[in-house]
């Protein structure tokens, strides 16, 4: 679940590390997830009996704290995602990126960022708030733009992308080609 292999700890390392109330509190947190305690206390019972050590040991606890029955989603999503955040600081990167943003900066620019779940729109779209709010520029769609249906069907993973954009200074009225895309209050 490490972006970089090399540096900082892996999600088992955390995983064994971590308190089950840090672990449930990572992924509810981090993950949106409603059975994050009974997750945790899984992850526990099993790391203590010595039966996590892989992603499918991890995957096979999630779906047990859900129990039988059809799910939209794989049970396991949510709490990968939440480990995964965690373990890459991915939120803390994404804030510093768009704090560093300013100093870069030329005068007429654009700032695009695609955000593929909740927590990293809500960094983007308050930090975007935040430089209109003290005049440094606008936001050009007050939604977000996502893909068409086109798109969605010949690229599943875009189906939860958000682009968000945001122009610098004097913004010109339109960004070329971003009208091939609606944003959700147009469909």
């Amino acid at each position: 679940m490490r972006m970089d292999p090399g540096s900082g700890g892996s999600a088992l390392a955390f995983l064994e590390g971590a308190a089950e109330d840090e672990i449930a509190d990572v992924i509810w947190r981090l993950g949106e997830e409603r059975h994050s305690r009974r997750i945790a206390k899984g992850i526990k019972s099993a790391l203590t009996q010595g039966r996590l050590s892989t992603t499918e040991d991890l995957a096979l606890i999630c779906r047990r704290a859900y129990g039988k029955g059809q799910h939209r989603i794989d049970p396991a999503t949510r709490t990968f995602q939440a480990l995964r955040i965690q373990v890459n600081d991915e939120l803390g990167e994404l804030e510093r990126a768009l704090a560093a943003v300013p100093d870069g900066m030329d005068e007429r620019g654009v700032v695009a960022v695609i955000s593929f779940h909740s927590l990293e729109d809500r960094i983007v779209k308050q930090t975007y708030r935040n430089w209109q709010a003290s005049e440094r520029g606008r936001i050009l769609k007050p939604a977000p733009i996502t893909a068409d249906e086109a798109e969605r069907a010949s690229n599943p993973r875009s189906r939860s992308a958000k682009l968000r954009v945001f122009a610098w200074g004097e913004a010109p009225e339109k960004v070329e080609g971003a009208d091939r895309y609606r944003s959700k209050r147009h469909r």
